[in-house]
């Protein structure tokens, strides 16, 4: 049975159907309240998760109530130029080897939290987000699968601005402020997928769809950059990985088009969900 693990007012929560089962309540303090525990814990706590009922919730799933599922990840990898259709866009070559950057943990917020505008050049772009649950140095791509605790939704929200302000560019630094990497609204086993190579994924702003793909367009694929990644760094429990963008993308369109005070970025993943997040001004 596959598990959607939630972090419900900074709670480790199971989701079953529309209803919602704290976990350290549930196991009666096998586990603690933090989503991090859960995450490091993650074989133990499925195994546990997999023979709760809808009888052992306690109340209704409340979006406002969602966090980042994996709130304090150690390393957070970002994957750029994974899509054919985002390269043919930008007019880039199709990479031999992953474009690793890293987006600080600071970054990292909740579903339907704002996202403060650090600049008039700021970008969406909605993405498969990885969560490891076992970690490991040199996985091999036929065991990577294993070391997924499962996929959630992320948009890595990029100032242009402040990538591309000089030559080399500095790809962490316009994708790390406070507010650019909402997660959510779930954390979804891989069992619940009839195939997690071959996801639809969306982005709209507002009523405007600016992207639209499936997974199966990735360049390299969550076997490989699990390999890849691990052949250079021990890989941790929490780490997360932003898989890459699709097309669609406001920097490359023409005119160009970047967020605005006042839009709402709605990303979606078939069978994970929904984040949703307003754009607001930035008070620096």
């Amino acid at each position: 049975m596959s598990v959607r693990f939630a972090n419900v007012k900074g709670r480790a929560s199971i989701v079953i159907g529309d209803r919602v089962a704290d976990v350290e309540r549930a196991s009666k303090g096998k586990f603690t309240s933090d989503p991090m525990d859960a995450v490091r814990r993650w074989p133990s706590l499925l195994d546990w998760a997999t023979g709760l009922l809808p009888g052992d919730t306690e109340a209704p799933l409340i979006d406002g109530d969602l966090g980042a599922p994996v709130p304090r990840p150690l390393k957070v990898f970002g994957i750029g130029m994974n899509y054919r259709a985002h390269a043919t866009e930008a007019g880039m070559p199709i990479p031999t080897a992953p474009v690793v950057f890293t987006k600080f943990p600071n970054c990292i917020s909740g579903p339907f939290v704002d996202v403060e505008l650090s600049s008039g050049h700021v970008d969406w772009e909605v993405e498969l987000v990885v969560a490891i649950g076992k970690g490991g140095r040199g996985i091999s791509e036929e065991n990577a699968l294993d070391h997924v605790a499962g996929f959630t939704v992320g948009q890595d929200i990029s100032d242009r601005k402040a990538q591309f302000a000089d030559t080399p560019p500095q790809f962490s630094m316009g994708k790390s402020y406070d507010t650019y990497g909402p997660t959510g609204p779930l954390l979804v086993t891989l069992d619940a997928f009839k195939d997690p190579n071959d996801l639809e994924l969306e982005c709209w702003i507002g009523d405007e769809q600016v992207q639209g793909a499936r997974t199966s367009d990735l360049i390299f694929s969550v076997s490989s950059l699990i390999a890849f990644l691990s052949r250079r760094c021990t890989l941790t429990p929490g780490d997360l990985i932003f898989t890459g963008t699709p097309a669609g993308v406001g920097s490359t369109r023409n005119p160009r088009r970047y967020l605005k005070a006042d839009e709402v970025i709605i990303s979606t993943i078939e069978n994970i969900g929904t984040l949703r997040n307003r754009c607001v001004a930035s008070t620096l």
